[in-house]
This record gives C-alpha cells, sequence and structure tokens, in this order.
C-alpha cells in the first residue's frame, strides 16, 4: 500500500479535527497496539483505556487485526486498533444521514505505523465492513481533515466496482446507476456494498472529519 494518510490517534495524532457533527456527547475512545512481526502476524497486544474505569472489550476478537488488514499494510511494524463508542446522537444522526441501520455502537479502525531511522511514523489507516456476506477493507485520506476513500479491497467482489468508490466522502450518495456502477456485480451484493461503505464514510466523518463548508 502506498501513500496512505493518517487518521487522528486520540491523544497520540491529530489529523481529523473536530467533527461536523457535534452532540456534546463523550465519546469512548479505546486503543490496542498489535506488533507484528515479518509474516505479518500479531505478535502482542497493548491496550490504553481512554476513559478511566470504562469496562475492558467485550470480545477479545475485536482487538485482533483481520489478515485482510495486515495484508492492506505489508511495511507496518505495528497496527493500532482503535475503538470508539459511538453516542446515541451520533447513531441516530448517521442512521438518518444514510437511510440505513448501526448495527454497534463500537466503531473501530485499523492504525498502520512503521519505524525509520528511529521515527515511528503512520503509513495508513484503515476500517473493515461487512456487506452480502463480504468482508471488505475501506482505506481512507485526509484532504484537509476530511476523510476521503483512498481504496477499498474485497476478495471475490470485482475490482471495477471496488474502483469506482475511489475518492468519494460522507457527501456522496454512493448511488447504483448514478455514481456508481454496478461493473458485473449482480445489484443486491453492490447496493449493500454501497450502503456499508457510505454508512461507514458517514461514521468516519462524524467521528474523526474536521469542519469544512459543502
Amino acid at each position: 500500500m502506498r501513500n496512505m494518510f493518517a487518521i487522528a490517534l486520540v491523544g497520540a495524532l491529530t489529523v481529523f479535527a473536530a467533527s461536523c457533527s457535534n452532540s456534546g456527547e463523550t465519546t469512548k475512545t479505546t486503543t490496542n497496539t498489535a506488533t507484528t512481526n515479518s509474516s505479518g502476524t500479531a505478535s502482542s497486544a497493548h491496550n490504553e483505556t481512554a476513559n478511566k474505569g470504562a469496562a475492558p472489550n467485550a470480545a477479545a476478537t475485536k482487538d485482533e487485526v483481520p489478515a485482510a488488514v495486515r495484508a492492506a499494510f505489508p511495511d507496518a511494524q505495528s497496527i493500532t486498533v482503535q475503538h470508539k463508542d459511538m453516542t446515541a446522537a451520533q447513531i441516530t444522526s448517521v442512521e438518518k444521514g444514510t437511510s440505513t441501520k448501526v448495527a454497534d455502537k463500537d466503531h473501530h479502525s485499523y492504525l498502520a505505523f512503521s519505524t525509520s531511522g528511529g521515527a515511528r511514523k503512520q503509513v495508513g489507516a484503515a476500517t473493515v465492513v461487512e456487506a452480502a456476506g463480504k468482508q471488505m477493507v475501506i482505506v481512507y485520506e485526509s484532504r484537509n481533515g476530511v476523510p476521503y476513500i483512498r481504496e477499498v479491497r474485497a476478495e471475490g467482489v470485482a475490482q471495477a466496482f471496488l474502483d469506482g468508490f475511489k475518492g468519494k466522502g460522507h457527501d456522496d450518495k454512493f448511488q447504483i446507476g448514478q455514481d456508481l456502477k454496478a461493473q458485473g456485480v449482480d445489484e443486491a451484493t453492490a447496493k449493500a456494498a454501497a450502503d456499508a461503505v457510505r454508512r461507514d464514510a458517514v461514521i468516519m466523518q462524524t467521528l474523526y472529519g474536521g469542519s469544512h463548508s459543502h
């Protein structure tokens, strides 16, 4: 993966500023760092909870870095799993804006880092969504603090269809037959994928995106 961007790591990095839709409620943030070895497998994990007294993550599997994400960052020495609990107001806003349902208030992203010359540098960020039985890895880039999709990966899905997501952000409609073409993917799968990716793009803007003019 080349020329990836950095999403803000709370307490360490700031790329995206305050969210466009600020509900005034506190969002709980938890980060977990998995150090990868030369084969790309996770070898250790470190958990930092932003809120004192916050309960540990319910499912350990949420702290594992999927192989598809590791494949997106072959040169990374470590990948941080960052959890953010969406507030009720944020969930309502996302659902209203996308006409979809948010299945889990715990949204997590994967931040990849490499070390060169003794300096630790973030080399990319990704999220994972499920649509029509397919696991899709979404890689974002920042444009003036606003997240835009740089790449979408998914096994068994036509690359021509996935390429249609490149450059899109939370303001785009992701409508099949209009700004997105099915490109050989059946209509039901294409719509499910478009809905899932758009919802994630809106969530990313809600949690990380900076103020901007439309």
